[in-house]
């Protein structure tokens, strides 16, 4: 019989980072479509990571007073402020919005602004990975022109330059193996299709040992989609994993979510017997 410690459970998490409080919240909103949760059922889901419901409501409080989220009524948060940005670039990660067949042609994302400190500097370069831009010189970020770049116009300090940049096919495909981390991108998502194909087989007998798990990884690999840089067809290095691991995430969550329903459905019926007796 094989060991609680060495189940396939905990090999799916094994080495994952863990999850605060305030993770478990905001990963349990930005997961929801409109991204808002009762109290109650938040609640309950932080206590499948051993999160008392005080320790779960202080950390909804103090997401509210940092306004990523909003008290929608009595009983109910929804997200907002950069919370909610970060959850359309989640969507957009799930189904990239390519908008054309690549010919060649690249957007430059230029940086114009002098004299801010370091924090200012810092944020910019955050905003110009997230989207999707890689550093090609000192102030200079670029990226194939096959997705729309309007996250660009909110950056201050940076002006979008489109053009044809004169690159042979075979220097292009070099290119992006220099300025994006593709190896090591690649590795990690092979790694959660390991780890998804891992709580799979509890998820399909109803297990609600797999909800916990289950819930770290499908965390990950929404983290870890939003960091693809969605290169063209062309460019992608060969078997690149993004399709791969968007194509097994999207029916994996709908599983999970229907054995998390379930949970939720019997916990809150226990939650009515007692309150009866």
């Amino acid at each position: 019989m094989m060991s609680r410690r060495n189940s396939p459970l905990d090999a799916a998490v094994e080495g994952e980072r863990s999850l605060t409080a305030r993770s478990v919240l905001a990963s349990a909103l930005l997961g929801s479509e409109p991204p808002e949760l009762p109290v109650a059922r938040l609640v309950a889901l932080a206590g499948l990571f051993a999160v008392n419901a005080n320790r779960a409501r202080v950390a909804l409080s103090r997401m509210a007073a940092a306004g990523e989220v909003v008290a929608v009524g009595d009983s109910t948060y929804r997200l907002a402020g950069a919370l909610l940005e970060r959850q359309e670039r989640q969507r957009s990660s799930l189904h990239p919005p390519v908008t054309t067949t690549w010919q060649g042609g690249w957007t430059l994302a230029v940086v114009t602004a002098t004299g801010d400190g370091q924090s200012e500097r810092a944020a910019r370069r955050r905003a110009l990975a997230r989207a999707r831009f890689a550093e090609w010189r000192e102030g200079v970020w670029i990226r194939p022109d096959n997705l729309p770049t309007d996250a660009l116009r909110a950056i201050p300090g940076v002006e979008r330059v489109d053009g044809h940049l004169a690159m042979e096919p075979s220097a292009a495909r070099a290119l992006v193996t220099v300025i994006w981390p593709l190896d090591a991108w690649a590795t990690r998502a092979d790694d959660l299709v390991r780890r998804l194909a891992l709580v799979t087989p509890a998820i399909s007998t109803g297990d609600a040992g797999a909800l916990a798990p289950g819930f770290v990884v499908s965390a990950a690999v929404l983290r870890h989609l939003q960091a693809d840089p969605l290169l063209p067809h062309a460019l992608e290095p060969d078997g690149w994993p993004g399709h791969d691991l968007r194509d097994r995430y999207g029916p994996w969550d709908a599983a999970y979510r229907e054995l998390l329903r379930h949970w939720h459905r019997d916990e809150t019926a226990q939650v009515r017997t007692v309150s009866r007796r």
